[in-house]
């Protein structure tokens, strides 16, 4: 009998591409209120429920061995729109589903945090051992889910995930983070606008994080957190790496934006994953695509400019 995954928000940009993976090896039940859509359909070992996770059916973690709960609102910009629902939704309704998981004997709960809750470091290497500085409200939302999470790591198998930003293609297409919107911009305009260009960014390609999701369920991992990104870039040499690949121009305009990230992933290394694939990959995947007339661009691949227009704010 295959193990039952459930994952919250998985019909978002890494989610659709994480529930299909996932459904090849286990039976996978999807819940997510689909603002952005829905990709994907159901079929054997997939199954799709439109729900909002405040208000979580007790059914969904029935014989549930794994929640990977990637439900929330994403990114700074996104969070600002309504602070008090991101709140909500990215913090209380963590507790009812916490719970509802120990209830039912789930076996590991899977979170996605955010590498950005260090805050501004000065350290070349920001290792989970770091102390937190949140400087947005978003960074702040995950800090604290995280810290409700093990008030109950007594009771369940906790791995709080800090991702970097995540990069390639989806179903469920995103051009507001920085490789896609600069790869996007380099084809369309044949010009990169820059804010600035100092600022740090780590950077993982989604198919790398979809196997580091795999990895944890599949493996016996130390309950814990773990950094997940491979490539510290400042958005000028990202912008450098894009053009190598797609000639165009690269015009800078001077902000004052303090806003650097950086993460070292040794700890998730040493549990003896190895990321296979590159940023670079994902700006190739993308200039495929998009030459063969494959990419679709519209507004759900923005998340401010739908949620403003579907009023969930």
């Amino acid at each position: 009998m295959k193990k039952k995954i459930l994952i919250l928000g998985g019909c978002g940009y890494i989610g659709t591409e994480l529930s299909l993976k996932l459904s090849a090896t286990y039976d996978v039940c999807v819940v997510d209120t689909m603002w952005f859509g829905k990709k994907i359909s159901n079929k054997k070992n997939l199954k799709i429920f439109k729900d909002d996770i405040r208000e979580l059916k007790k059914n969904y973690f029935k014989n549930v061995y794994a929640v990977i709960h990637l439900a929330n609102i994403a990114n700074d910009p996104s969070v600002e729109l309504n602070p008090s629902l991101s709140w909500e939704i990215n913090v209380l309704a963590l507790k009812k589903i916490i719970e509802e998981s120990i209830k039912n004997k789930v076996k590991k709960f899977i979170f996605a945090s955010s590498g950005s809750v260090y805050g501004i470091k000065n350290e070349k290497n920001v290792t989970e051992e770091l102390s937190l500085i949140p400087i947005s409200t978003y960074n702040k939302t995950k800090m604290i889910a995280e810290r409700v999470l093990y008030s109950y790591q007594d009771k369940i198998k906790i791995f709080s995930i800090r991702p970097a930003t995540v990069c390639g293609l989806s179903l469920r297409m995103r051009f507001d983070i920085s490789v896609n919107l600069l790869t996007l911009q380099a084809l369309k305009y044949g010009v990169i606008n820059l804010n600035g260009g100092k600022q740090i960014r780590p950077n993982i390609n989604l198919k790398d994080m979809i196997r580091v999701y795999e990895h944890f369920i599949k493996e016996d991992i130390a309950p814990g957190i773990y950094n997940a990104g491979f490539e510290n870039i400042s958005l000028k040499d990202l912008s450098k790496k894009i053009s190598a690949i797609i000639p165009c121009k690269i015009k800078i305009k001077k902000i004052n934006d303090p806003r650097s990230y950086r993460i070292n992933s040794a700890k998730l290394l040493r549990t003896g994953f190895v990321p296979q694939y590159s940023v670079a990959d994902a700006i190739n995947e993308i200039k495929n695509t998009y030459y063969n007339n494959e990419l679709k661009e519209n507004i759900s691949n923005y998340n401010v400019k739908l949620m403003k227009k579907i009023k969930v704010i």
